[in-house]
C-alpha cells in the first residue's frame, strides 16, 4: 500500500493514519472537524492536502450512521480504489450502504478491536492496534482487491485479521463491548452523587470496573443505538443474573438457615462462574491460564522506575507474558503484577529481589492492595 486517505481524525481514526505512516504510507487526512484534522497533522498522522490521484485505501473513521453516506460520495468522488471502516458495528453500516446507492464491490466491513477511553486525535497512538483482532466482514459482493487492501491495512498496523459474518459480529461485539460499557456507565453512576466518605475510600477495584465509563457519551451513543437490539439480548440475561444476585443476598441478611444455606450455594455458584468467565479472557491467547504465575513487586513513584522493572526483568532473560498494575494517585508507590510462566516465577523473584526489588507477598501487603 502506498497511499490512503483516512476520513475522520478521532482516536482511532489518528491511531490508524499514524500507523501507516510510520510504514512509509502517504496518508491524507479529512474531517468535518478542521480543529481535529489539524490536530492529527500536527502529530504526524498525513497531509491535510488532497490526494492528485485515487488512493490504494480509504478508512472511514466516522460513526456508524454515516458509513453508507461518506462511502456513497467517496466512491462518486473517485477517491480510492478500495474502502473499509473501522466502526463498532457492522449490520447498520451494511443496510446503510444499499440505500444510500454505493458499490458493494469496493467495499469491506471493519473493526479493529482496540480503542481507549479517551476520544479525539490526541488520544491517538501508532501502536494501538499491535497483537489485537482486526475483525473484516466481506460482503458477497466485496472484490478480492479490496480484500487484499483490507487484508494490507490490519497488518501494516499490527493487528490479527480475524473474517466474521455481520450479525455473528454485532453478537460478540454486544457481549464483550457494549454491554460492559453500559454495565460500567451504570456503576460509575452510583458514585456521582455519593458522599465523600466513600469517595475518599475508594481503591483500585472501582477504579477498573469504572475505567471506560470515561468514554464519550455521544460516541457510545451512536454505538449503542446502532447495536440496541444485541445488547438489549445481553443485558436481559444479565439482569436475570442479577436479580439471583439480589435475592441470595437478601437471604444472607435474614435469619432462616435453611434460606441462607441456600443464598450462599448460589453466591458461590455466581462468583465461581465469574471466575470461569474471566479465566477465558484475562490472559495471552495461546497461553493456558495455569501456565502463569503472578509475580508482585513494588514500584516506586518515580519518573523510568516501569522501565527500570522491565529492563531488569529483560537482563534476567524472563518473558512477561502480562501485566496488572495497581496504583493510587495518593500513594507513593505501587504494585506491578509479571504475570510469567510457573517454571520462571521463582527464579524471577530471587533474581529482582537480589536486584534491590520487593518482591512477593510483602509487596502486595506494603502496596496494600490486597
Amino acid at each position: 500500500m502506498r497511499s490512503a486517505v483516512v476520513i475522520g481524525t478521532g482516536a482511532i481514526g489518528t491511531s490508524v493514519a499514524l500507523a501507516l505512516t510510520r510504514h512509509g504510507v502517504a496518508v491524507y487526512l479529512d474531517d468535518v472537524n478542521r480543529t481535529a484534522a489539524r490536530t492529527a497533522e500536527a502529530m504526524g498522522a498525513g497531509s491535510l492536502a488532497a490526494p492528485d490521484a485515487p488512493v490504494d485505501l480509504a478508512v472511514l473513521a466516522v460513526p456508524p450512521a454515516h458509513i453508507g453516506t461518506v462511502l456513497a460520495q467517496a466512491q462518486r468522488d473517485g477517491l480510492a480504489r478500495a474502502y473499509t471502516d473501522v466502526a463498532s458495528v457492522k449490520a447498520q453500516p451494511h443496510d446503510e450502504i444499499g440505500r444510500a446507492g454505493a458499490d458493494p464491490a469496493s467495499y469491506i466491513g471493519g473493526h479493529p478491536m482496540a480503542g481507549t477511553e479517551r476520544s479525539g486525535p490526541l488520544a491517538g497512538r501508532a501502536d494501538l492496534f499491535e497483537g489485537r483482532p482486526w475483525v473484516l466482514t466481506p460482503s458477497a459482493h466485496t472484490g478480492q482487491e479490496t480484500l487484499n487492501r483490507a487484508l494490507e491495512l490490519a497488518s501494516l498496523c499490527g493487528g490479527t485479521p480475524v473474517v466474521m459474518d455481520v450479525a455473528a459480529h454485532d453478537r460478540a461485539v454486544a457481549l464483550i463491548s457494549h454491554a460492559p460499557h453500559l454495565v460500567s456507565s451504570l456503576m460509575a453512576a452510583r458514585l456521582a452523587d455519593a458522599g465523600e466518605d466513600s469517595i475518599r475510600v475508594s481503591g483500585q477495584g472501582v477504579r477498573d470496573v469504572t475505567r471506560i465509563a470515561a468514554g464519550d457519551p455521544g460516541l457510545w451513543g451512536d454505538i449503542l443505538d446502532a447495536n440496541a437490539a444485541a445488547v438489549a439480548d445481553v443485558l436481559d440475561e444479565y439482569a436475570a443474573d442479577l436479580g439471583r444476585a439480589i435475592t441470595a443476598l437478601r437471604g444472607l441478611a435474614g435469619s432462616d438457615t435453611a434460606r441462607r444455606k441456600h443464598a450462599a450455594a448460589t453466591l458461590d455458584d455466581v462468583l465461581r462462574h465469574g471466575n470461569r468467565g474471566r479465566a477465558r479472557v484475562a490472559h495471552k491467547s495461546g497461553t493456558p491460564l495455569t501456565d502463569l504465575t503472578p509475580v508482585p513487586v513494588l514500584v516506586p513513584d518515580q519518573p523510568g522506575a516501569l522501565a527500570r522493572l522491565f529492563t531488569a526483568v529483560g537482563e534476567i532473560g524472563v518473558n512477561i507474558e502480562d501485566v496488572r498494575i495497581e496504583h493510587s494517585m495518593d500513594r507513593p508507590r505501587g504494585l506491578v503484577e509479571l504475570l510469567v510462566q510457573q517454571q520462571s516465577a521463582s527464579a524471577l523473584s530471587r533474581l529482582l529481589d537480589a536486584d534491590g526489588w520487593t518482591v512477593a507477598e510483602e509487596a502486595a501487603v506494603a502496596a496494600g492492595s490486597r
